[in-house]
């Protein structure tokens, strides 16, 4: 299903993706939708995969785990 939104962009951007819709018969709306989905794409196959911070397998905080204070103590 698509969404229909409004784009802003700079006139000469535009006027080349206009000529290049003419060159392949299509309609700007076609090559828009076309862009944003090969973008959409290729930003989802480069992220990274999500883990977890600050937890251990054991339950141990990473101060436990290091023997040592993530942060000193205030000063009084």
């Amino acid at each position: 299903m698509n969404r229909r939104t409004t784009v802003s962009a700079p006139e000469e951007a535009l006027d080349t993706l206009q000529a290049e819709a003419v060159r392949r018969g299509v309609s700007l709306t076609t090559l828009l939708s076309e862009a944003v989905s090969e973008k959409a794409a290729s930003l989802r196959s480069e992220r990274r995969p999500r883990l977890g911070v600050g937890a251990s397998t054991d339950g141990r905080s990473a101060a436990a785990m290091a023997g040592e204070p993530v942060a000193r103590a205030p000063k009084p």
